[in-house]
């Protein structure tokens, strides 16, 4: 197999959570470019749809499906929707995640459970589903979890983001038991850990730390558009078929400063 065939996606069918906008969209991008049909799940309609007009302009064949993947309950709906439009998934992102900044001290109940729920008790529900449904059966499947350099240290002290930063902790050593697990159906597991990117999410937080960040990250910039393709279409393909239970910072440096 030539390296250009290892990485050809070509008729692969990935589902991407989160995937309206920011790494999740960019992400869509990715995998849609190297051959793979797409289904995006968020929650609002309305970005659901540009971002549907987006990909589309670039030739992607995208399916979109509103969804609260904290609603549990509703995960093997979704599941449903996809395979009824694709008839299989071949590659799982689980990108959708959510942060909440409070002191320790001071953190609120809700906002506990609201992160712990959608940034890991929603993507082991829904990889179980996935897996139990469609993976495990056809002895195949790429998983790909979208953890943070969060998940591998404390952070700066003004950060105030335990349970985002427990969460993602969480993700990575689930990563590493399922891709241990999972091993012998032929399923790889991996996680990206993205270090600070612009977006949504990220916003309220660089513009108080920003300056820092950089200074302190050794190739001296935040992650852009483009830093996380090359990562996702590696583990998304067969690249990376002996690869598993992993994860790759994507984060300019700042884990080995």
């Amino acid at each position: 197999m030539s390296v250009k065939q290892l990485f050809d996606l070509t008729g692969k069918i990935a589902l991407i959570t989160g995937g309206s906008r920011g790494l999740g969209l960019q992400m869509a991008e990715a995998l849609g470019e190297m051959g793979a049909k797409v289904a995006i799940t968020a929650r609002k309609a309305d970005e659901l749809k540009e971002a549907e007009a987006h990909l589309t302009s670039l030739g992607v064949q995208v399916l979109t499906i509103v969804n609260d993947l904290s609603r549990f309950d509703r995960i093997p709906g979704m599941v449903d929707q996809v395979l009824a439009h694709y008839g299989t998934i071949d590659i799982l992102v689980n990108n959708a995640g959510a942060t909440w900044g409070a002191p320790a001290e001071d953190y609120p109940d809700e906002a506990w459970k609201k992160v712990m729920d959608l940034n890991i008790n929603a993507m082991f529900f829904l990889s179980r589903e996935v897996g139990k449904r469609v993976m495990i059966p056809k002895k195949s499947g790429k998983i790909i979890n979208v953890a943070s350099v969060a998940g591998l240290a404390g952070g700066p002290p003004d950060m105030h983001t335990i349970g985002y930063n427990a969460s993602k902790g969480a993700a990575v050593n689930f990563t590493r038991a399922l891709g241990s697990e999972w091993g012998k159906y032929n399923i790889n597991v991996n996680a990206i850990c993205p270090g600070f990117f612009p977006s949504k999410m990220s916003k309220g937080l660089l513009e108080k730390i920003e300056k820092m960040v950089i200074a302190t990250t050794p190739l001296h910039r935040l992650g852009g558009d483009e830093d996380l393709k090359g990562t996702v279409v590696f583990l998304a393909s067969e690249a990376s078929r002996h690869i598993t239970g992993q994860y790759i910072a994507v984060d300019g440096g700042a884990c080995t400063a």
